[in-house]
């Protein structure tokens, strides 16, 4: 049998969403995200990828094995 190691993302807001529009903030706030530098862990799926994908330009994202 397979075993399916469970993958969980750290996410990290680095940048303001000042100036972006309220879209962008909104899938911050689904995120979990509250403030630069506020860091949380997602399990890794389809829906939060397509999240980060979408700012990923104000995120770091690391990869974090259980």
């Amino acid at each position: 049998m397979n075993k399916k190691t469970n993958v969980t993302l750290r996410i990290t807001q680095i940048k303001s969403p000042i100036g972006y529009r309220q879209r962008t903030w909104k899938t911050l706030e689904a995120l979990g995200l509250k403030r630069m530098h506020h860091t949380v862990e997602q399990s890794d799926n389809p829906a939060i990828r397509g999240m980060i994908k979408s700012i990923e330009h104000l995120l770091k994202v690391e990869e974090v094995k259980d």
